[in-house]
């Protein structure tokens, strides 16, 4: 057998892998309910007209995306001359480290929450399972704050599905996609609202 022969017949596997995975992501996307992201929108708005802050949060490949998130809003956005004050609670290693040492890893969010938010705040969970310790304590916080939340799940959603106040879940037994959707949501909500800043501004300097 040939080099080129035997290097095809192993890469066949690898396009299984490719167009499933691209079918089984098409597939949960098709759940997305586009009124579900305008309500984020219209939360985060309001968020903004108070001076609040989002705070989001997750574990592994979801700290992950919270920080890269953070970035999006902090950045993505500027184009429209304006941006919304937003913060990663998974980003600093002393503060995670610190607080999961002393008081125990299922604080290490909550009791940012407790110290720094506000009611006029806005609280985003990226979890896949939606039963993470953490995640749950970090909700009940917030809603102790009076906050609003959301969340992104995959999975059967968990406890946090029922606990926040907006929740887009996405019922698919498989971490990673379950952590696209989490990036592509976020990158949906940046890019509206930044259309949404760019109009106000186009119609505000219109009626000058």
């Amino acid at each position: 057998m040939s080099i080129k022969l035997a290097r095809a017949k192993k890469l066949k596997p690898v396009e299984q892998l490719v167009a499933s995975y691209t079918t089984r992501l098409t597939e949960v996307l098709n759940d997305l309910e586009s009124e579900k992201i305008e309500r984020f929108i219209d939360i985060l708005l309001s968020m903004k007209e108070q001076s609040g802050t989002l705070y989001i949060c997750g574990n592994g490949g979801s700290a992950a995306n919270a920080i890269h998130l953070a970035n999006d809003f902090t950045f993505g956005i500027s184009p429209a001359g304006d941006a919304i004050k937003v913060e990663a609670l998974s980003a600093n290693s002393s503060v995670l480290t610190c607080l999961g040492n002393d008081i125990g890893y299922e604080n290490i969010f909550s009791h940012q929450l407790k110290v720094k938010a506000h009611r006029n705040d806005v609280l985003l969970i990226l979890s896949g399972s939606g039963n993470s310790k953490n995640i749950i304590n970090a909700v009940n916080q917030a809603q102790m704050l009076g906050m609003t939340t959301v969340g992104i799940l995959g999975y059967q959603g968990g406890s946090a599905k029922s606990l926040v106040d907006l929740s887009f879940h996405f019922e698919i037994d498989d971490m990673q996609i379950a952590e696209d959707t989490q990036v592509i949501i976020g990158h949906i909500l940046m890019k509206g609202l930044k259309e949404y800043l760019l109009r106000a501004k186009r119609t505000n300097v219109a009626d000058l």
